[in-house]
């Protein structure tokens, strides 16, 4: 997944966001219909949708309390409505978790080597 840091342009098309995310893009094109005061990407003239960096981190607090908590929709507003800025750093602190425990595999990798 990628991170807030890792973004290199300001627009993304929906093929790559569902990648980043690891959601179909009908999923996401769901999701926009559900969290209408969430998601909100810019349409061009052709109609396709461009995602900011700051919907795609919306979008990954969505599947975090869908997909990992196992929340239904409702609920997940309700989370969203009442406690988005918690659902938003429990998501930075498992990114961070993520990223030291590849570290780690990465070290005992190493290590075994060497032996």
């Amino acid at each position: 997944m990628i991170n807030n840091y890792e973004y290199s342009k300001n627009y993304y098309k929906i093929k790559e966001v569902s990648e980043f995310v690891n959601e179909t893009p009908s999923t996401l094109r769901y999701w926009e219909n559900e969290f209408p005061d969430m998601i909100k990407p810019v349409r061009n003239a052709g109609n396709i949708r461009y995602y900011t960096p700051e919907d795609i981190e919306k979008i990954k607090m969505i599947r975090y309390l869908i997909r990992d908590r196992g929340l239904k929709i409702d609920a997940a507003k309700s989370e969203l409505r009442r406690h988005s800025g918690n659902v938003s750093k429990r998501l930075k602190i498992l990114a961070n978790l993520e990223e030291i425990r590849d570290s780690l595999v990465l070290l005992q990798q190493a290590l075994k080597k060497r032996r």
